[in-house]
């Protein structure tokens, strides 16, 4: 059976639609030992040091502020250093550098070298360049892969625009452990929508033609399930099921190389015992020899120096060996292939077919880039101060950050607000050039977005009065703070609370134990609440979030992740009813941070709480439900939604080589329009493999007119009910499925029955 590409692609498969992809038709094309000829006699001039050069990738030493925050490690002789490693051809590129300036200067050196091999200019380019998006997660809430290949599009050409021929992204882990700060890079921690958002950024960043002076190649990260480390610690080790593996962690990567990802990054965390970086099942067996995978593997940043600190290497002449002969082609700021490459080959513990086998790649994605045709292609200071940051950019950030708004609760039909009210707009993220962009941006600045109560102060209306006040820092309080934020209420309409996570709590090496509102700021909301008047919670976090107390009884919530350049004045679009809220969790809130990792798809397990009280002896923690306070795919509108009539073709008969339509009319019983993300999900009510209890397969964005109503269909394929079976191939069986329509992974909707035949 053919599996489809929203299901598992193994073997062949994977490599005739990794191939299929224009940019990666082109490697393809020129084979595993092929170049175009004058490149191809470039590596018979190489001597081992160069052709180790070509495998080295450093942090540009000169670089911003941001970069050399993120890039602790000093470059080895600094600028005029890297500069002559480039004239030696001991440099194969540097990364996260500053602009065209030093792009041009640095290439003009390596193309006055003796083999005159262009440089590759990288960055970490997660969410934005100078125009700045929702984080990824944030923007994941949209539930719409085509606004993500946009903000994609729009990043690879300020990008690309400063010099730029190469991004680390997307970040496709999934991640079901919301204690790991990474998770705000990714697309949260279900698998289709992983894998739909892994797609559409690729398309992004690569554009139509990977030669394009705005086009960037994209590297998906981090291979692989490093969003499963034990405890949501990061870098932490990772012992998973080689099912969970080809059913979780595995499909977002292929449908990044599908849609012709010419890179990839190793990751940090060890799997099964074996660190990713010198895991050769993973690097070599799976990616290549599976996959087809024919593209540029990269350590992430001193990943493979790392093995020492694993235990699994002796020393760093050890490590280098290791990763090399695992599959990592290129490696990151270690500097470990260049000292020790050229003496592992001469001594024999490394093949000098290997090491042109991992040069010919690093050649091979030059050329895909147009750098041995130009250079400089990417390298026009004029393009540089055109093309960034413009007002089209910022218009397409304001939308994208509205659309990644969640409106978890709305009682009593508190929003949209009316103009002209007294409002007190209190907490520590209620004004200020600070924890606007979000977490691991190097390029973007909080000086360049606009604030909460900028936003709110041009959206509220010519007679509004507005009070400001912070009423706590973001993890420790302030003198007389909560005092001054309860006169502040008291005199007010409404309040609004802008309180949550900082920028810095999010991200890599930022793993939470207590994934809750910091204490001082739930100190303040407690106050604040006590003065009865109307409070709107607007929650800043990089992550699921355990609320509690009055922060949950607020009879309005808005989940406003980090939104980038215009998150104020999209946040005041929402709360002003210039648009009406779409966004939809893409991870599940927690009812407590002990409840971690907590994911919609779970095993039921021999003994699940029936539908009703808790029951003693059942799965489910002391309390609480196995389920979550808010779940995946929940979000509220300013419209009133209603499911009816769930219907089925063919009698509720599927063929496993045929199609089944499932569908259902959706209304919007309210008096505003609404866009709706209608959800498809199944559960196999038994398998030769248990099941998860529910799994989204399709999903789909409505608007709908206030009393209007949508017939909306969905069409189901057998290739749609593939697992991994027990000889870890796909499998799909005949039998009964539970098929739901609804507005979240948890809610009923409306559901039914069909069958799978054979």
């Amino acid at each position: 059976m053919q599996v489809s590409r929203r299901s598992l692609m193994l073997g062949g498969a994977a490599a005739l639609a990794w191939r299929a992809n224009p940019a990666s038709a082109l490697i393809a094309a020129l084979g595993e030992a092929g170049l175009p000829v004058a490149v191809e006699a470039l590596l018979g001039k190489m001597t081992l040091e160069e052709k180790a050069g070509q495998l080295t990738l450093m942090a540009a030493a000169w670089a911003g502020g941001a970069a050399n925050k993120l890039n602790p490690i000093a470059p080895t002789g600094g600028y005029e250093g890297q500069l002559a490693d480039a004239k030696a051809g001991r440099l194969s590129g540097v990364f996260n550098g500053n602009g065209t300036k030093m792009a041009r200067a640095m290439q003009q050196v390596a193309m006055a070298s003796r083999l005159k091999i262009p440089l590759i200019f990288a960055a970490d380019v997660i969410h934005g360049f100078r125009t700045v998006f929702p984080v990824p997660l944030g923007e994941a809430s949209s539930f719409d892969p085509a606004l993500a290949e946009r903000t994609a599009r729009i990043a690879a050409t300020e990008a690309a625009a400063a010099g730029i021929d190469w991004t680390f992204a997307p970040m496709v882990d999934i991640a079901r452990d919301a204690r790991w700060g990474r998770g705000v890079e990714g697309a949260g921690e279900d698998v289709l929508l992983g894998c739909d958002m892994a797609r559409a950024r690729v398309r992004g960043f690569q554009g139509s033609a990977l030669t394009a002076n705005d086009a960037v190649m994209a590297c998906a990260k981090h291979f692989a399930a490093y969003g499963g480390g034990e405890g949501g610690l990061d870098y932490n080790s990772v012992d998973v099921s080689e099912r969970s593996l080809r059913e979780v962690y595995f499909p977002p990567f292929q449908a990044a190389l599908d849609a012709g990802a010419l890179s990839l990054m190793a990751a940090f965390n060890e799997i099964s015992g074996v660190p990713a970086t010198a895991n050769h099942w993973l690097m070599t067996d799976v990616l290549r020899d599976q996959w087809g995978f024919g593209g540029l593997t990269v350590s992430d940043y001193t990943g493979d120096e790392e093995l020492v600190g694993h235990g699994l290497a002796a020393d760093e002449r050890d490590a280098a060996r290791l990763a090399f002969m695992a599959g990592v082609d290129m490696s990151m700021q270690s500097a470990l292939y260049i000292k020790y490459l050229p003496d592992l080959v001469t001594a024999g513990a490394v093949p000098m077919a290997r090491l042109d086998q991992a040069v010919r790649r690093v050649l091979r994605v030059k050329v895909a880039l147009g750098l041995f045709d130009d250079p400089f292609r990417r390298i026009d200071p004029k393009r540089e101060a055109s093309r960034i940051g413009t007002a089209a950019n910022r218009v397409v950030a304001r939308e994208a950050a509205r659309r990644s708004i969640v409106m978890l609760k709305n009682e009593g039909g508190l929003l949209p607000l009316p103009q002209d009210r007294k409002i007190a707009l209190i907490g520590p993220f209620a004004q200020g050039q600070h924890d606007l962009i979000g977490p691991w941006n190097v390029y973007g600045a909080d000086a360049e977005a606009i604030d909460l109560a900028t936003g709110v102060r041009a959206a509220a209306g010519a007679h509004a009065q507005i009070s400001v006040t912070d009423g706590s820092g973001v993890e420790t309080p302030l003198d007389g703070g909560i005092e001054a934020a309860v006169a502040a209420a008291r005199t007010a309409d409404i309040v609004i609370l802008a309180i949550g996570e900082g920028q810095d709590m999010s991200g890599e090496a930022q793993a939470r134990t207590e994934i809750v509102v910091p204490a001082p700021q739930q100190a303040l909301v407690e106050a604040v609440a006590a003065t009865g008047k109307p409070i709107v919670i607007l929650l800043k976090n990089g992550r699921a979030l355990a609320l509690d107390g009055a922060v949950l009884a607020a009879p309005t919530i808005l989940v406003t992740w980090f939104l980038g350049s215009e998150g104020g004045p999209a946040i005041a679009d929402i709360l002003f009813g210039r648009a009406s809220p779409s966004g939809r969790l893409p991870v599940s809130f927690p009812r407590a941070p002990g409840q971690e990792p907590y994911y919609y798809a779970h095993k039921s397990t021999g003994r699940p709480n029936p539908q009703g009280p808790l029951e003693a002896y059942k799965a489910h923690y002391r309390g609480i439900p196995n389920a979550a306070l808010f779940p995946f795919g929940h979000g509220l509108t300013y419209g009133q939604i209603a499911y009816a009539g769930l219907e089925t073709s063919n009698g509720g008969r599927l063929a496993s080589d045929g199609t089944l339509a499932v569908s259902a009319t959706v209304t919007n019983t309210g008096r505003a329009a609404a866009e709706e993300v209608v959800q498809l999900y199944v559960h196999d009510v038994a398998a030769s493999i248990t099941r998860p209890v529910r799994q989204l397969k399709a999903y789909r964005r409505v608007s709908l007119a206030p009393g209007k109503s949508e017939k909306v269909s969905f069409t189901l394929r057998g290739s749609d009910l593939t697992f991994i079976g027990a000889d870890m191939k796909p499998a799909v069986e005949p039998g009964d499925f539970l098929v739901w329509i609804a507005p979240s992974a948890e809610a009923d909707g409306v559901s039914g029955r069909f069958t799978l035949t054979a």
